[in-house]
């Protein structure tokens, strides 16, 4: 059975109904792939770097010679493990350009009984795809609120009524203050976090407004793209209010648990924009369990902060929310009344 050599419109179609499987090393894969593929790699790590060293060296041919002897015992080993992965043998591969990796991998599985679609241009080729979408233009509507107004809980109630979201802060494994990793997985690259983000947009009608919530330009680890943030800053932003026991409320349902020496050592992180004093009366009050005094303690500067970033955006197109006292639910109900009104002014 031959391989089918399909564009990315074709792979991109046709890898909600057929599994994927990547050809590269296992560190490749772990820095960035195709979402949902999985990780079949022809070379591992060392091997990957010892045939490129030898493609500089002495050329092609050599490395190809010296992929096969080191592949080639492995080639019934690559086969078993497909058909455990893949039961029903047909699949989607690629590697990093649509080369040698794939190529023998297609040719593995084919002879195997597999029907396989091969991705022309390979990794390449996606990443391409997702580097350029993530920077075009979009239109966002910006859940703004100082910390502890739940503006993350309340786009998850969004999502769940029908509205477009963006989950920025999922997708970065990160909630964005001193403390948004603690208890989060790990962080995805950059360029992984681009593929995700890619991958909500082509979800989203572009017709309608997505909502994302306020974010600097880091979350974490990871670095929106330039483009993305400046259509954030130029958006309409609706802000929520929120009383201060609220706010401290919702700090205390999502952080309180936590280990108190991650609860700390986040405190200290930020000591030098705390203050020496502030960062020992907030560690104290961990220690003790006395949570709104250490989330007080802490609002003072974010507080702060969060003024500062608004200075960043056109007044006129920042609108405020009266949300205190309010169930979420009916905060949800204000907020797509509020979107609808918004959006019919911009047609």
């Amino acid at each position: 059975m031959a391989e089918k050599l399909i564009s990315l419109e074709e792979f991109l179609k046709l890898r909600h109904s057929i599994p994927m499987l990547d050809a590269r090393s296992e560190g490749e894969f772990a820095q960035n792939h195709i979402p949902e593929a999985l990780n079949l790699p022809i070379l591992n790590d060392e091997e990957r770097i010892v045939v490129g060293t030898l493609y500089k060296q002495e050329g092609n041919e050599s490395a190809v010679l010296k992929g096969f002897e080191l592949v080639g015992p492995r080639f019934h080993t690559i086969i078993k493990e497909a058909l455990k992965l893949i039961p029903a043998k047909r699949v989607l591969i690629y590697c990093w350009r649509g080369g040698m990796r794939s190529q023998i991998l297609s040719w593995l599985l084919t002879m195997a009984g597999f029907e396989v679609y091969r991705l022309k241009g390979g990794y390449k080729t996606y990443r391409t795809y997702t580097y350029e979408l993530v920077r075009k233009p979009i239109s966002l509507l910006v859940l703004g609120g100082k910390t502890g107004a739940a503006k993350t809980v309340i786009l998850q109630r969004l999502a769940n009524q029908g509205e477009q979201v963006i989950d920025l802060e999922g997708l970065a494994h990160h909630k964005g203050s001193a403390f948004g990793g603690i208890g989060m997985p790990s962080p995805p690259s950059v360029e992984q976090f681009e593929n995700l983000l890619a991958e909500q947009i082509l979800t989203l009608d572009p017709q309608q407004p997505t909502w994302v919530e306020n974010e600097s330009r880091l979350i974490g680890m990871v670095v929106l793209p330039n483009e993305f943030y400046d259509h954030m800053l130029s958006a309409p932003l609706i802000e929520l209010q929120r009383s201060l026991d609220e706010r401290i409320n919702q700090i205390t349902k999502e952080y309180a648990h936590l280990p108190k020496d991650e609860l700390i050592a986040a405190v200290i992180r930020i000591k030098k924009k705390l203050g020496i004093q502030r960062m020992e009366e907030a560690i104290a009050a961990i220690r003790e369990d006395r949570h709104s005094d250490w989330i007080k303690n802490l609002l003072v500067y974010y507080d702060s902060n969060y003024a500062h970033d608004l200075t960043k955006r056109d007044s006129k197109q920042c609108h405020q929310l009266e949300a205190e006292g309010l169930e979420q639910n009916d905060i949800c109900l204000e907020l797509i009344q509020l979107k609808e009104k918004l959006w019919k002014m911009k047609q």
